[in-house]
């Protein structure tokens, strides 16, 4: 099923947002997080998307199209179209933009292991095009903003250090079938909004085949277990099929490690992410 499918049915009611608030403070909390560690600039990577092309606009607004740097970091086998449509979102908005091609580096690694599977390939590519955006980052002294919306980031569907990776993600806590209604409410372009989600990192790659889901069946179930803390049984009651939620259910459960900071052994008495908690703006 394609976003465009899913875009025309009536929007569930729990997940229906106020678009001009939600903008609102997106903007408001881009420009607040930057500036308090003492920055004026972003990075971003930019695939042609709907969450990355919503984050380019809402960095802009931010911070001013001159202070945004989009990085489109195409492989061999990417669909042109992902590029054409990331140029146009860099076109519409006249932020900077970088193209690099990371074809020679990938396969130069698995010319050493040449019988490494899509998955593999697929973490290997999210990994190289965040270097290279933490690497732009430092020569063009910007912050790394993210693309993960709340979907993605439950689910663990998202490289960890690869495009999970970010200083600050205005849009992690708004799931998928709100990054769609934020989008069309911003002027991401329509054919982006409505063209099937996939991280392009293989032919032919869609979210929702690997998924096994079409995403607006997903949120609602989310909502109820995450914003609701619905168990099992009463998602089951609510119409759902009982191995949908226990799928759901365990794959948010399978991928909390990707969503922490890393487990560290304590040994003093005030241990990182334990006992010495201070929020990342502490002390400015």
């Amino acid at each position: 099923m394609s976003a465009r499918a899913s875009l025309s049915e009536p929007v569930f009611p729990p997940l229906a947002i106020n678009a001009s608030l939600v903008r609102r403070i997106l903007v408001g909390f881009i420009r607040n997080e930057v500036r308090k560690v003492g920055f004026e600039r972003l990075v971003l990577n930019l695939s042609g998307g709907v969450d990355s092309s919503l984050v380019a606009i809402l960095a802009a607004e931010a911070l001013g199209a001159d202070n945004v740097m989009a990085l489109v970091l195409p492989y061999r086998t990417s669909d042109p179209k992902s590029r054409s449509d990331a140029l146009q979102v860099v076109a519409q908005l006249g932020i900077h933009h970088l193209e690099i091609e990371i074809t020679p580096q990938i396969d130069a690694y698995f010319a050493r292991f040449p019988d490494a599977d899509q998955g593999r390939r697929g973490n290997k590519m999210a990994r190289e095009r965040m270097t290279i955006a933490y690497d732009q980052s430092w020569a063009w002294r910007g912050l790394v903003i993210g693309t993960s919306n709340k979907t993605e980031l439950l689910l663990g569907y998202g490289t960890i250090y690869g495009d999970m990776a970010s200083a600050i993600n205005p849009i992690g806590d708004l799931y998928k079938t709100q990054v769609w209604q934020l989008a069309d409410a911003v002027g991401v372009p329509t054919a982006i909004v409505q063209k099937a989600p996939s991280a392009d990192l293989w032919t032919g790659q869609s979210d929702e085949t690997e998924l096994g889901y079409q995403y607006r069946m997903i949120d609602q179930l989310l909502y109820y277990l995450v914003d609701q803390r619905y168990s099992i049984d009463e998602a089951e009651r609510l119409g759902f099929q009982r191995s949908f939620v226990e799928q759901i259910v365990r794959r948010v459960r399978d991928n909390q490690y990707k969503r922490r900071l890393p487990v560290i052994a304590k040994l003093s008495s005030r241990t990182i992410d334990r006992d010495f908690r201070y929020p990342r703006d502490w002390g400015h």
